[in-house]
């Protein structure tokens, strides 16, 4: 699939006020600095559509993209930074479990982690969180430009170690991404293909 337009609709905390058209929608949520915005100007080809900065944690809102005019993507606010105060943590939490339980038209989340790291609590307490919900979501390792190829197989195979260890049976789909190498993008957008042409083959059954 190739990314012909991408639209910016709107911000808000509000998941009643987000984009009302039953389109199919995707999630991208992961710590604060693992390269979100970077991400998704990689896979939109537009390099100011998501706001990057320096500052981690900047994204504090639900953004909704069009994409393609048949599809959302989401920016949801990046999560574990340390200088956010207790409050914004707690309003974070809400907002963000009632997008997830409550957006029926969500099909997958990608929940991004740097490559570079192992395994976080934060990071398999949200897997497990998600898992409970029966929300389907996939792994994007972000940054793979900081690794040689070997070391990066390396830490992939020693991240789903520890998951399994953790008690997970079977690991979610994975993506290796680098934003400045334009890496992984179009295996990342043809699964998104993938999901949408099964979504409207259900739908069209009715």
């Amino acid at each position: 699939m190739k990314i012909t337009s991408a639209e910016f609709l709107c911000s808000n905390t509000d998941v009643g006020k987000c984009p009302s058209e039953p389109l199919p929608e995707y999630a991208f949520i992961g710590r604060s600095n693992v390269g979100k915005s970077s991400l998704i100007n990689m896979l939109t080809q537009r390099k100011g559509l998501a706001k990057t900065s320096g500052r981690p944690g900047k994204t504090q809102l639900i953004n909704h993209f069009k994409i393609n005019d048949n599809w959302f993507l989401v920016d949801l606010p990046g999560y574990g930074y340390a200088r956010t105060s207790k409050k914004d943590k707690a309003r974070f939490q809400k907002f963000i479990t009632r997008y997830f339980t409550q957006r029926s038209q969500l099909l997958n989340a990608f929940l991004l982690i740097d490559i570079r790291h192992a395994p976080l609590p934060i990071d398999l307490e949200f897997m497990e969180w998600l898992n409970s919900k029966g929300i389907p979501f996939a792994l994007v390792f972000t940054k793979a430009d900081k690794l040689k190829p070997g070391a990066r197989d390396e830490a992939i195979k020693m991240y789903f170690g520890e998951m399994q260890a953790a008690g997970w049976v079977e690991v979610p789909p994975h993506f290796v991404t680098s934003s400045s190498k334009t890496l992984g993008g179009e295996e990342l957008l043809k699964y998104i293909g993938e999901i949408n042409e099964g979504f409207r083959a259900s739908q069209s059954r009715f």
